[in-house]
C-alpha cells in the first residue's frame, strides 16, 4: 500500500504486474473501511462482523468479505471465524493516532477525487489537468463551489497536532528570526508550531481572503494570538513586507516555473535585505527506485495543470531565476519533505 503522506522509501514490490492491475480494488476497499471507521471500532480489541455491521449500518456478510480480503494484505486479521482485530497496517486507519491516514484514505477515495484519475489518459495526451477537464474549474475553485468536498479537503489539510511539526523544528533553527511570514499557509498550523517554540518571534499568516476568513472563524491558539497577523491577498500580486524570513510549504509544486518564479520574486521584493527564503517541498529522485514523490508528480499532472514535483537542480534554477542563492537543503525527518534555504544573491 502506497501512502502519499509517508516519506520516500525503497520498497520491494511483492505483487506481479498482473496483480498490480487490480490494485485499485484494494484502494477502494481501504476507502470503504476508512469511511466506516472500522479501525476505530476495533481499537479495544477483536469484534465479530455482526457487531461491526450493526455499528456501521452495513451488511454483515458483505463487510466480512471485504475485511477477509484486506486481511490478506496485512490490513486487519481474522482471529476467530468472522472476528477481526487491528494489525500494524490497520492501526494507521484509526482517527486519532500518530501517522493516521484515515482522512487521506477517505479524501482520495471520494468520487470527486478519484474520477480525474480515471481520465489520466486525457492528461497524458494533452498535458492538461484531467480534473479541470472533468469539472470545468481548478481544484480550489471546485472546493469553494462544493461545500462538502471543500470541508473534507480542509479537514484533511488541517492537522491540529503540533507534534507533527516537531521534525521541522529539529531540522532548522528558527530562533534568530524576528518576523516570520507564512505564504499560502492555509490553517497556519506550521506557523503556530514555530511561534510556540519561539516565544519572542512574531508571525504573519498570508493566504487567499477566504482562507484567512476560515482561520479567523476557527480562532488562533491563545499562545500565539497576540503575535500573529492574519492577512488575505494573492501572492501573484504581492506579499506582506518586512519579514526576516518567508516560508512556503507545498506552494511551489502547485505552479509551473514561470508562476513559481513570480511567487518567489514577490518574496524577494518584500523581505528585508538580509532576509531568508524557506521553501518546503519534495525532491524528485533520479533512477528507477520507488518513490512516493513520483506518484505525487503524476497526481499533480492529473489535478493541477501547472503543478509538478521538481529535482534538486530544478529548485536551484528556480531560486537563481528569482534572485536567490540556494544555501541549504535540509531533509525533514520522518517525512518526504526537504527545507530549502535561500538568501538574496
Amino acid at each position: 500500500m502506497v501512502l502519499l503522506n509517508s516519506k520516500p522509501s525503497k520498497i520491494e514490490l511483492s505483487l506481479t504486474t498482473g496483480e498490480l492491475v487490480y490494485a485499485y480494488w484494494i484502494s477502494r476497499m481501504i476507502y470503504v473501511v476508512a469511511k466506516l471507521g472500522i479501525a476505530d471500532l476495533l481499537k479495544d480489541g477483536s469484534q465479530h462482523c455482526d457487531a461491526l455491521a450493526s455499528a456501521t449500518n452495513t451488511h454483515s456478510d458483505s463487510l466480512y468479505r471485504v475485511l477477509r480480503s484486506l486481511a490478506g494484505f496485512g490490513i486487519f486479521a481474522e482471529t476467530q471465524p468472522r472476528c477481526f482485530e487491528l494489525t500494524p497496517q490497520a492501526e494507521s486507519l484509526q482517527s486519532d493516532v500518530p501517522g493516521s491516514v484515515r482522512k487521506d484514505a477517505i479524501l482520495r477515495g471520494e468520487e470527486f477525487y478519484y474520477k480525474p484519475w480515471e481520465n489520466l489518459m486525457y492528461s497524458v495526451q494533452t498535458g492538461e489537468s484531467a480534473f479541470e477537464h472533468l469539472y470545468g474549474v481548478d481544484l480550489f475553485e471546485y472546493y469553494e463551489q462544493n461545500a462538502v468536498a471543500g470541508e473534507m479537503f480542509h479537514k484533511y489539510a488541517s492537522n491540529p497536532s503540533l507534534e507533527l511539526y516537531a521534525p521541522y523544528l529539529e531540522a532548522y533553527d528558527f530562533s534568530s528570526i524576528g518576523k516570520l511570514v507564512d505564504i499560502g499557509g492555509g490553517t497556519g498550523n506550521l506557523l503556530t508550531a514555530i511561534l510556540e517554540a519561539n516565544p519572542t518571534m512574531t508571525g504573519v499568516l498570508f493566504d487567499l481572503p477566504k482562507s484567512i476568513d476560515r482561520v479567523k472563524n476557527l480562532g488562533e491558539p491563545a499562545s500565539v494570538h497576540n503575535r500573529c497577523q492574519l492577512i488575505g491577498g494573492s501572492f501573484f500580486e504581492g506579499v506582506p513586507e518586512g519579514g526576516d524570513a518567508y516560508v512556503l510549504k507545498e506552494v511551489i509544486h502547485m505552479w509551473d516555473d514561470e508562476q513559481a518564479i513570480n511567487i518567489l520574486k514577490r518574496c524577494h521584493q518584500a523581505m528585508k535585505e538580509q532576509g531568508r527564503l524557506l521553501v518546503i517541498e519534495c525532491i524528485m529522485p533520479s533512477g528507477n527506485e520507488f518513490s512516493n514523490v513520483k506518484l505525487e508528480d503524476v497526481h499533480m499532472l492529473v489535478v493541477c495543470s501547472r503543478g509538478r514535483e521538481r529535482t534538486e537542480t530544478e529548485f536551484k534554477d528556480l531560486f537563481k531565476s528569482a534572485g536567490f542563492k540556494l544555501t541549504k537543503i535540509i531533509p525533514i525527518k520522518n517525512s518526504r519533505f526537504n527545507l530549502f534555504e535561500g538568501v538574496k544573491s
